[in-house]
């Protein structure tokens, strides 16, 4: 994995907000929506119970969004 994996939901204000935030900042990140596939849900679920899920190349993982703080 070179690039960040951001796992969401469709209706999911924070992680709506991320993928707005990283694409007009132009970060690459692939987008797995844990309701389209069982697979993705269950990697998700190994870092948390609550998206979004950004899982780091390096293997750190960071659940929610600072930025929708405040």
């Amino acid at each position: 994995m070179s690039i960040p994996i951001v796992y969401t939901l469709p209706t999911c204000p924070a992680c709506l907000k991320l993928k707005e935030d990283w694409t007009a900042e132009g970060k690459a990140f692939e987008e797995r929506m844990v309701s389209e596939s069982q697979a993705f849900l269950e990697e998700a679920l190994v870092h948390g119970d609550m998206v979004p899920i950004t899982v780091y190349p390096d293997g750190r993982a960071e659940v929610g969004y600072k930025r929708m703080i405040g």
